[in-house]
C-alpha cells in the first residue's frame, strides 16, 4: 500500500500571497544592484505551501513614470490549473524628489 503525504489543500489566496512574498524579496536588492540587472527577468520552478508545483517569474523593467524608476514585477503561476497571481512595485531612485 502506497503512503501519500498529507498536504494542505491550496487556498484561494495562496498564489497571491506567494507573489507578494516574492515581490518583497525582489525589492530587497540595493538600488545599485537593481539598476545593474535592469532590464532582466527570470523564471524558475518552486513549490507552493500546499505542495503544488508553481512557476515564479521575476522581472526588473524601466518604469515610464517616474523617470529613472524601476518596475519590479512578480508572477506566480500554476501551469496545471492555468491560474496565477501578479504583484508589482515601482522603485524610485534614491534621493529622487517626490511631488
Amino acid at each position: 500500500m502506497a503512503v501519500t503525504p498529507n498536504r494542505p489543500a491550496p487556498h484561494a489566496d495562496e498564489l497571491s500571497e506567494m507573489a507578494i512574498e516574492e515581490l518583497d524579496a525582489a525589492c530587497g536588492l540595493l538600488w545599485v544592484e537593481m539598476k545593474a540587472v535592469t532590464p532582466w527577468g527570470d523564471t524558475y520552478e518552486g513549490t507552493a505551501p500546499s505542495g503544488r508545483a508553481v512557476e515564479i517569474e521575476r522581472r526588473y523593467l524601466w518604469a515610464h513614470e517616474p523617470a529613472g524608476a524601476i518596475a519590479v514585477e512578480v508572477e506566480v503561476r500554476d501551469p496545471a490549473l492555468r491560474t496565477g497571481a501578479e504583484a508589482r512595485a515601482v522603485i524610485s531612485p534614491p534621493n529622487s524628489e517626490q511631488p
